[in-house]
């Protein structure tokens, strides 16, 4: 019986108390309110580290300025190319600051030692005029044997004198002497010359006698 005087009590003194609710907002803001307060605070100061701070902030361009002047741009006044089916071609050209050029190319047959190879053949000249006014003409040559070119503005070597070209000429007939030396043995004696060629191949590989 005390026991339940004891609750009964309890109870009562439990419900006369004022029921307080708790929450992390100030009393009388919304939800709202409190997410734009909150927003305009965060707003107000920069809450990054130091370092990240420092980062964003521009880098000095230390490169230096360049200037260019503009020129006046030299037009084309002919431009001209015929291309065949064959492979050959014939170009030419001239702008307005006096440059005129001209250029044909076609395919010519090449033998080798195992095969016949297409080679392509271009002849052509061109001229401009120098900074002191001379007109200035080349012209060339490209094929199987390389670029070959000439012109008047070109130097060339000094003429050989009579004891060096005196030399050469020896070194030439000792060279075509042994040339057809070598086709004669090669007819009269196949195997030895066959036998001297492969010999030859050898020294000139570094095998001497056959040997390493």
């Amino acid at each position: 019986m005390k026991l339940l005087i004891v609750l009964s009590a309890v109870l009562a003194l439990s419900a006369a108390v004022p029921q307080r609710r708790l929450s992390l907002k100030p009393e009388g803001q919304e939800d709202q309110q409190t997410a734009e307060q909150n927003y305009n605070n965060y707003q107000q100061g920069d809450y990054r580290p130091q370092q990240a701070q420092e980062f964003r902030k521009p880098v000095e361009d230390f490169r230096p300025r360049v200037e260019l002047d503009t020129t006046t741009y030299i037009p084309i006044i002919h431009f001209d190319k015929e291309q065949s089916n064959d492979g050959s071609y014939k170009t030419s050209y001239e702008t307005g600051n006096n440059i005129h050029a001209q250029e044909t190319g076609y395919l010519r047959t090449v033998s080798t030692d195992n095969e016949d190879i297409p080679a392509l053949v271009q002849q052509g000249s061109y001229s401009y005029t120098a900074p002191d006014g001379q007109i200035i003409t080349v012209e060339y040559t490209a094929d199987e044997f390389g670029f070959r070119v000439k012109g008047d503005h070109i130097p060339t070597p000094p003429p050989v004198s009579p004891e060096i070209q005196k030399g050469l000429d020896l070194i030439y007939a000792g060279i075509k002497a042994n040339a057809e030396r070598a086709a004669l043995d090669a007819k009269n004696n196949p195997a030895a010359a066959k036998l001297n060629d492969e010999q030859a191949s050898l020294n000139y590989r570094g095998q001497y006698n056959g040997q390493q």
